[in-house]
Order: C-alpha cells, then sequence, then structure tokens
C-alpha cells in the first residue's frame, strides 16, 4: 500500500476571465492518515485547489494522482475520486437535501443503492458517532450551527471516504462548537485511518494538523509543520492573514516590558503562562 494518498505534480488552473493562473504549476504530496491544512486569504487559490482534488474541475496542465490513480484520466476515475473524497462546506445547510437528519444522512446511501436494513445500521452508526444520534428525527436547518456541521460529517462517514476535505467547515462557528468540530475530526481520523484537508484563511485553526501549506496567489510560499509557520508569525502576516489572539495578547505584553517566552502559545498555554506569572508577584 503507497504511504501517498495524494500526489499533486505542476499543477495550474486558469479562469477563462482571469489573467493570472489561480492555482500556479504547484506541487505536493498528502500520505495516507495526514491531517494537511491549506492556508491563505481569500483569493489565494484555496477554493480552486479543493474543486480541483475533487475532479469538480480539470487543471490546463499538470497531474493529480489518488491512490496512485490519475483522477483527471476518464469519467470513471472522476467518479472513483468522488466516492474516496468527502466535502464538508463552510455553510452545512447548503449540504441538506432531507427534512430529517435520519433521511439526510441516508440520502447518499440511497444513492448507492445500500439496501434499507444495512442503510439504518449505518446512518445510526454514524450518528451516534457524532454524538447525534437523539436528533434522528429533527429538522436539519433547526439546528445548531455545530450540530448541523455533526450532522454533515455523519453524512460523510456514512459513504466510508479515505478523504475528508473541510472547506472553512469551522468558520462560522463559536469558538466552543469550533473546538468539538475539530476534536471530532481528530478522533474519527484516527478511528477510521482518514486522511483529512482543512481550509482556512484563520491561522489558529492549523494547530491540530500535521502539515500545512500556504498559499498566496495560488502559488505554495510555505509547505511545512505548525511549529515552523508559528515561528515565523510576522511574516505569516505579510501574506494577509490575521495573528491569532493568543500571539496578539504575547506581542503586546512583550512591548509591555514582560518577559513573555518568545514561541507561540496557544490559548490555553499562554493562559497557563499567565497564571504561573502572576502568582509568583
Amino acid at each position: 500500500m503507497p504511504n501517498k494518498i495524494i500526489e499533486v505534480t505542476d499543477l495550474t488552473f486558469k479562469y477563462r476571465d482571469m489573467s493570472k493562473p489561480a492555482i500556479d504549476n504547484i506541487s505536493f504530496d498528502v500520505k495516507k492518515g495526514e491531517w494537511l491544512s491549506i492556508i491563505g486569504k481569500n483569493g489565494s487559490g484555496k477554493s480552486t485547489l479543493i474543486n480541483l482534488l475533487d475532479g469538480l474541475l480539470k487543471p490546463q496542465s499538470g497531474q493529480i494522482k489518488i491512490d496512485d490513480q490519475d483522477i483527471n484520466e476518464s469519467e470513471d476515475t472522476i467518479n472513483d475520486t468522488r466516492r474516496k473524497v468527502g466535502l464538508v462546506f463552510q455553510h452545512s445547510s447548503n449540504q441538506f437535501v432531507a427534512s430529517t437528519v435520519e433521511d439526510d444522512v441516508a440520502f447518499g446511501l440511497e444513492n448507492q443503492l445500500v439496501d434499507t436494513s444495512n442503510m439504518k445500521t449505518i446512518v445510526h452508526d454514524v450518528l451516534k458517532e457524532v454524538d447525534m444520534l437523539d436528533y434522528l428525527k429533527s429538522d436539519p436547518s433547526m439546528l445548531s450551527g455545530g450540530q448541523q456541521q455533526r450532522v454533515a460529517i455523519a453524512g460523510i462517514l456514512a459513504l466510508r471516504p479515505e478523504i475528508i476535505i473541510l472547506d472553512e467547515a469551522t468558520s462560522m462557528l463559536d469558538p466552543k462548537a469550533k473546538t468539538m468540530i475539530t476534536q471530532l475530526i481528530d478522533r474519527i481520523r484516527n478511528k477510521y485511518h482518514l486522511t483529512v484537508i482543512s481550509i482556512t484563511h484563520n491561522i489558529k485553526e492549523i494547530e491540530n494538523s500535521d502539515r500545512c501549506i500556504l498559499l498566496k496567489d495560488g502559488q505554495i510560499v510555505e509547505n511545512t509543520v505548525p511549529d515552523t509557520l508559528f515561528s515565523n508569525l510576522q511574516d505569516v502576516k505579510s501574506y494577509g492573514l490575521t495573528l491569532p489572539f493568543s500571539e496578539q495578547l504575547r506581542i503586546k505584553l512583550k512591548n509591555n516590558g514582560i518577559d513573555v517566552p518568545e514561541k507561540y502559545m496557544n490559548d490555553e498555554e499562554i493562559v497557563e503562562w499567565i497564571t504561573k506569572y502572576y502568582s509568583k508577584m
């Protein structure tokens, strides 16, 4: 079994009404079971790249392989790719097609002609997995944002994909719901040996990923681990990204003469550091 599940080579795509490519000769790999974050400001090429990976767009040049198969080789390979890849969007309500949670999660299984008894078992299992079994008969449109995302994830999980792509999937959620969805994704990734690709313009959201790619004007400017990117946050700021609140606070403390650590700290770490610092005063 190959270690690489996705191989992107010299990929270029340009929209007809644009003078420059939206994706400009990029190459990268994704390992099986890896969590890759793709980060960049609006217009950097993130959404275009996702549409290319899912076969919704066809590149002018270059190649995308999933499981060592060129996804654009034929209509069959594109369809095969879409069976392997599950997409969760920013507005999960746009994905709902049924009036109950149960029917919505079952929709994809119906398209795959799964028999009714097996379908009910799968729907029950995946809703239990995302802690939404109590909402089986609920109207998806009446759920909170975090609950809607969990239902959307259940619908994807029911189809047993190899890859889950999160397209700004937590950007509209409150901090608590955002944390819950992130923890859920990490748990099911490990349990089902899934590969995760998350798209975001919020640098804080790359904390849980194994690796991150920073896009600017359709080109890769960084392909590294999160810690390395966090150690160069001032450079990251020059790419139009907002520094995480914890880093803004760390800089303010430093500018006020407080001897704070030079390394990046997430929200929990900086709260712990501040608590210890003031307990010594």
